[in-house]
């Protein structure tokens, strides 16, 4: 194994309490150099953030590992990514989930993505331009899991109405100026939401 990923899976994640082998694997079975700008290769496992253009960041492998893993996805599952930025989230959870579903609403982050997932020879993911508030175009589209990878300043039930019993979201939000939490938000068989803040979080706001 690549020795920067070896000490991004040793001290960056399983450190921190990453245990669910999927998500483990997952993490090991991406390259996450091929998401970053040229000039940021030699820093691709490095825990931090990385700029990928557009004003953009890919979020540091902890933060893509931890949400993954709060949202107890599995080979079964079917995910709905929002905010696909370059795309490695989405390959992330494509290299566990059953399908993937992943929006974005600015066109060229959108292209990219698509290039990296075709590099990839990833065949389970939707990805399309739109607004993450409404959730996955069209009606019945229900998910087992829902990601978010941008910030709402208030619960996004238009989003979270596409979550299936049963099912989890995790999703940063806004909490006062400059405070964001990451929420999880579960739904049991009566369709009845739950949350519970986890831990503080930086991330972009969703637009």
């Amino acid at each position: 194994m690549n020795t920067s990923i070896d000490k991004m899976l040793r001290m960056h994640l399983m450190a921190r309490g990453i245990s669910d082998d999927l998500v483990l694997e997952a993490m090991a079975g991406v390259p996450r150099e091929i998401f970053v700008l040229p000039e940021y290769r030699d820093r691709a496992y490095d825990d931090c953030p990385l700029p990928i253009g557009e004003g953009q960041t890919i979020s540091q492998p902890y933060i893509v590992a931890l949400m993954i893993q709060l949202a107890h996805i599995d080979h079964s599952s079917r995910v709905l990514d929002i905010g696909t930025g370059c795309g490695y989230m989405a390959a992330v959870i494509a290299r566990i989930a059953r399908e993937v579903c992943t929006l974005e609403t600015i066109p060229e982050m959108a292209t990219m993505a698509k290039g990296h997932f075709q590099e990839l020879a990833l065949t389970n993911i939707d990805a399309r331009i739109g607004d993450g508030h409404r959730g996955w175009p069209g009606e019945g589209e229900l998910f087992d899991a829902i990601i978010v990878s941008c910030a709402t300043d208030k619960r996004p039930d238009q989003l979270l109405a596409q979550l299936k019993p049963g099912g989890r979201a995790v999703i940063p939000i806004d909490k006062a100026p400059g405070e964001q939490m990451l929420t999880i938000y579960e739904k049991d068989q009566h369709g009845e939401l739950t949350s519970t803040g986890y831990t503080p979080v930086r991330f972009v706001p969703m637009v």
